[in-house]
């Protein structure tokens, strides 16, 4: 035999053995990854809650399971009680990207303690913020109003729409529970001595008017507000510093009351949020859980996302594809390289 021909079936057999061994070219083995992922990852149900920060986290969630992992999306609607109540007693949806755990947090931590259901990313690294708030117009032309205490002494920098020798907070809409804890606020700061009246504000819609209002006149807004919020974003809101430390005990026995008699001045709690998953899904969803183990953002990030879906009468999908568009910085540093790869091609 030629040494030609021995070293051409030489390399026919290691060929043959690489491939026997699962060795094969990396076209081969990239394809065999891609599959591998797919089928790990599998069908999931997500939950889109009925507010926009979380449809927006739920639509980059879909995109990037989808796009990058393989996995079969499906988006649920839901809200906070009835999708975590569901999760804990059926087992569905699969993934709450966004929620709001507070209220349910001792259920949600034996669930979790049982293994029924997993913590994964702390989806808004800062937590949800709420307070009282002004326009950061008003904060740059008057620097010395930093804390509740600093606005309160500007009645006249706050004048009330009903009466202009008041100054007034704008309360949270009713039949709203930050409804009771703007008002429990007002009272622990003694506003009215201080010459501001508590101006309920009616709904949501009517609240958001009024911000409207004062950023299009230039004049001066005191009230309740929480982040993130596309309101925030488009019009650059400040939240004051109370001054003082949140007390979870004192906050929850009278604060959070109507019937309370002497409310204290508190910080507001940073409320946790967290992205919750089941037990068959963090068993069953393969690399696709560590993206949800590390997709995390920060508030000013989705504020300013919700503030350029309002300008652009953008749904949230929408926003979810230009928020990948436009800031791989943040989300690639979720994503293996090759993941990214395969979002950015979808895009």
């Amino acid at each position: 035999m030629s040494r030609t021909a021995l070293t051409v079936l030489t390399t026919l057999a290691c060929a043959a053995l690489l491939a026997a061994c699962g060795k094969s070219d990396p076209a081969g083995s990239a394809t065999a990854s891609a599959e591998a992922t797919s089928q790990a990852c599998g069908q999931v149900s997500v939950a889109s809650m009925s507010w926009q920060s979380a449809e927006l986290l739920a639509q980059v969630d879909r995109l990037i399971l989808s796009s990058g992992y393989g996995c079969e999306v499906a988006l649920i609607p839901g809200d906070t009680l009835p999708t975590l109540t569901s999760m804990m007693d059926k087992g569905q949806p699969d993934v709450a990207p966004e929620a709001w755990i507070s209220a349910l947090r001792q259920p949600l931590d034996e669930a979790v303690s049982e293994g029924r259901l997993h913590y994964a990313a702390r989806a808004l690294l800062d937590g949800g913020m709420e307070g009282w708030w002004i326009p950061r117009y008003l904060a740059d032309a008057h620097p010395d109003i930093r804390t509740i205490d600093d606005a309160l002494a500007r009645p006249g920098l706050f004048p009330s729409s009903e009466d202009k020798s008041k100054g007034a907070v704008h309360n949270c809409p009713a039949g709203w529970h930050c409804q009771i804890t703007t008002a429990n606020a007002f009272k622990a700061w003694d506003a009215a001595s201080k010459g501001f009246v508590l101006l309920d504000s009616g709904s949501a819609a009517g609240l958001d008017g009024s911000i409207a209002r004062a950023h299009e006149r230039k004049e001066g807004w005191l009230g309740y507000y929480w982040a993130p919020t596309a309101m925030v974003g488009r019009y650059d809101m400040v939240r004051l510093d109370p001054g003082v430390p949140h007390d979870s005990q004192a906050w929850d026995s009278c604060n959070t009351r109507p019937d309370c008699d002497q409310p204290r001045q508190l910080d507001w709690p940073r409320s946790e949020v967290f992205t919750v998953l089941t037990d068959r899904f963090h068993k069953a969803g393969g690399p696709a859980i560590g993206y949800l183990q590390k997709r995390a953002w920060n508030t000013e990030t989705v504020n300013d996302l919700l503030a350029w879906m309002s300008l652009n009468q953008a749904d949230a999908e929408a926003g979810a594809r230009h928020f990948l568009r436009t800031q791989p910085d943040v989300w690639q540093s979720w994503v293996e390289a090759e993941v990214a790869e395969k979002v950015r091609a979808s895009l």
